[in-house]
């Protein structure tokens, strides 16, 4: 009986894993709405008042994503302002969903990174993903890999796609 081989385990081929990445506990988002009466209106001495007597502290070292959940118009100072508060403690604040700042979290890692592992080999750029990685950091990345690898393929060993061949 012949041995069976895993060839994809002996080849050179690199795989790229967002979810290695993932913030988990660093990206919150953060609902204005609850310093407004009612959800609604915005009295700046009241707003000012709870944002002041706000514990921050549970906002340290994390991307902040502030938005307002109620259909309340605001002047563009009200997020300002309380990104005003958030800044000595969170790493980022961005004004928008929580997607929008795991983008933003991805953004950062990726320019960070190095990629001398992956210089002039095939890489896989992992699809399948058990957390919700958005599409967009997908593009960051392929920008990314483009630049060093020989090859870059989507999806799995077993089913990649490629997109990129130098």
């Amino acid at each position: 009986m012949d041995e069976i081989v895993n060839k994809v385990a002996q080849s050179s081929l690199m795989v790229f894993d967002l979810e290695d990445y993932y913030p988990d506990e660093y990206v919150v988002d953060l609902d204005i709405s609850q310093w407004l009466l009612e959800g609604f209106i915005l009295k700046e001495s009241e707003f000012r008042t709870q944002l002041k007597a706000t514990d921050w502290s549970k906002y340290e070292d994390k991307y902040v994503a502030l938005y307002c959940a109620t259909d309340a118009i605001l002047p563009a100072w009200a997020f300002a302002l309380v990104s005003v508060h958030l800044a000595p403690h969170a790493l980022k604040v961005i004004q928008g969903n929580k997607e929008l700042a795991v983008i933003e979290w991805y953004q950062d890692v990726l320019n960070k990174l190095d990629y001398t592992d992956y210089f002039q080999k095939p890489v896989i750029l992992k699809g399948c993903s058990k957390k919700s990685v958005p599409n967009q950091v997908y593009t960051l990345a392929i920008q990314k890999l483009i630049k060093v690898a020989k090859s870059v393929m989507f999806g799995e060993a077993c089913s990649a796609v490629p997109l990129y061949k130098k």
